[in-house]
């Protein structure tokens, strides 16, 4: 063993390919970048959405409506699955804590109460927000609603 006679694999090591250095290399003229155009030039970088000059398809397609930033989005939770919870739990007041404890809501969602559904049992309902039929449900069996 001698480290003067140390080489590469064969086939791991390929030369650099010289472009624009005459034609003889094969590799001269235009350098493999073709004839002319924007790509054959230096510094040409290519916008997103650029075309050719024709008009990209973002400014073709019309554009409407809005996005409210400002909009409130409430997670949906019905009378049925209060009443659900009420048995399977046993439980006599459901506020944002017992619907996230059971896996209905996340942290950062905000609850709407809504009337789907029948409500058999009195329970004191807190939520951001309740639809006027559920309220009125859950009055009417004595229960009371807490807006947070």
């Amino acid at each position: 063993m001698d480290l003067s006679k140390l080489t590469p694999a064969a086939g791991s090591v390929k030369t650099r390919k010289r472009v624009g250095r005459g034609t003889g290399s094969g590799l001269g003229g235009t350098s493999t970048r073709g004839h002319k155009g924007a790509k054959s030039r230096s510094g040409f970088a290519k916008k997103v959405g650029f075309e050719g000059g024709q008009m990209p398809i973002q400014r073709r397609l019309p554009k409407f409506g809005f996005k409210n930033i400002n909009k409130t989005v409430f997670k949906a939770i019905n009378l049925d699955t209060l009443e659900n919870m009420a048995q399977t739990h046993n439980l006599k007041k459901i506020g944002l804590d017992e619907l996230l404890k059971h896996g209905f809501i996340n942290k950062k969602d905000k609850v709407k109460i809504l009337a789907k559904g029948e409500l058999k049992t009195k329970l004191d309902v807190e939520a951001n927000a309740f639809s006027k039929a559920a309220e009125e449900a859950i009055t009417a069996l004595g229960g009371t609603v807490v807006i947070k």
